[in-house]
């Protein structure tokens, strides 16, 4: 599975993000361990507050689990992997949250521990995480029979498409998924060699050249969205710029922003909108769909949870009753009863946590069952609008080439017109 760590502060900030049910199906915390508190917010106030006795301010570790797509990780498989990853971290007995989200009919976990150690008072150091953490994701796939990713196989354990937070809203402001524009941009720069070759090839798919700030290659999309070359294609600055020689002489964000619209007629920007409209309407009764499955299931959740909780509490009494004071209870001490009747009563609890889990799972694989199909559907009718897309970024930048060799032909007609009226005046 693809493993993305990043040491980190803003406690309140990761807990709100990592209990966002606008984006996610579901959210479930799974575990709270090493804290007091029986929330996310509160735990990770803890690893806060701790961390004000100390200089650092990454004093959290985040790491998300990402599966396949097609597969299907059981809630102690995604704990057995953190397990791994704290060990291979150094981060064993820290305090640590699990997070597991299910959300396009996909569950994923995200795990957050606290750097602290709270004898030492000072910040686990956790020196090349990143290739330690490629080498783990490398072994859970040869582990669970799955196919490596194609990235990975070309470019170590870093995906092509891996995206930022920044990246992913700026697509999502359009209506694009964000790893539609990353292959767009990578396949580009794949086939060019040159600042004209990388200019034609995006111009293909509506997105146009412009000079950013800091000398830094920028492209604008038929909606003056820009975006960061070097971050689009995932090439590095220098690398990018020893290819693009001549990229000083781009024209400014601006004044490419307003060719583009002095370019596009009111019709043709009229139909872009009809197309993303048309797109929305499409989508309207599978999102629909999905949002009253969503609220049925999390109904189905909260009763079984509370279900489990009654059915806990009556568990936790009959064993307390087992349990005597007074002088009996005192016998049962010296008699050894009392440890025997202990032990029992772990046994049971634990039995008990294993058929509670359990439940859990059976719900989660039905529900899950249930939402796949809906998923199933969503992806191909994405499918068709980001080919809808593609063919009307291509049909926009013929009609703006219609244009400007309209505008060329215009213009010089007029020249030879002045040209031939200059002659007939002798001059």
């Amino acid at each position: 599975m693809i493993l993305i760590g990043s040491q980190r502060g803003g406690a309140s900030q990761l807990a709100s993000h990592l209990m966002n049910d606008r984006d996610n199906d579901h959210v479930t915390v799974e575990e709270l361990r090493g804290f007091l508190a029986d929330d996310l917010h509160g735990a990770l106030s803890e690893a806060h507050a701790i961390a004000k006795g100390t200089r650092c301010k990454q004093f959290l570790f985040s790491l998300s689990f990402n599966p396949p797509k097609n597969a299907d990780v059981s809630i102690d498989g995604l704990r057995e992997a953190a397990d791994r990853a704290e060990d291979l971290l150094g981060l064993g007995e820290q305090p640590r949250a699990i997070v597991i989200h299910e959300k396009n009919g996909r569950r994923h976990a995200h795990v957050v521990w606290s750097r602290i150690d709270a004898d030492e008072m000072k910040a686990i150091n956790l020196p090349h995480f990143k290739s330690r953490l490629g080498g783990l994701s490398k072994d859970l796939y040869l582990e669970h029979g799955w196919e490596l990713p194609e990235g990975h196989r070309e470019n170590g354990w870093k995906s092509p498409l891996n995206f930022t937070l920044a990246e992913w809203q700026q697509a999502k402001r359009l209506d694009l998924d964000p790893r539609e524009i990353k292959q767009i941009f990578q396949g580009c720069w794949q086939q060019s060699d040159g600042l004209n070759g990388l200019r034609h090839a995006l111009e293909e798919h509506g997105y146009f050249l412009a000079k950013g700030d800091r000398r830094g290659v920028v492209a604008l999309d038929i909606h003056g969205e820009v975006y960061s070359v070097a971050r689009w294609t995932g090439v590095k600055t220098k690398e990018l710029q020893a290819r693009l020689k001549g990229h000083e002489a781009l024209p400014a964000v601006d004044d490419v922003s307003k060719n583009i619209r002095s370019r596009m007629s009111q019709r043709l920007r009229a139909h872009i909108q009809e197309d993303r409209q048309k797109q929305r309407e499409e989508e309207k009764p599978l999102l629909t769909q999905r949002a009253s499955m969503v609220a049925a299931q999390r109904a189905e959740r909260e009763q079984l949870a509370r279900r489990q909780e009654q059915r806990l509490r009556a568990e936790q009494k009959q064993r307390a009753q087992r349990l005597h004071t007074g002088i009996r209870g005192v016998w049962e001490l010296l008699t050894g009863k009392a440890r025997a009747i202990r032990k029992q009563n772990e046994q049971e609890a634990y039995q008990g946590y294993l058929r509670d889990r359990d439940q859990r799972e059976r719900v989660y694989a039905e529900q899950a069952k249930e939402r796949k199909e809906i998923q199933q559907r969503m992806d191909a009718l994405q499918a068709k609008h980001r080919e809808e897309r593609m063919r009307l970024a291509r049909r926009v930048v013929e009609v703006l080439r219609h244009t400007d060799e309209a505008a060329r032909m215009k213009a010089r007609a007029m020249r030879l017109r002045e040209r031939g009226h200059d002659l007939d005046l002798g001059l």
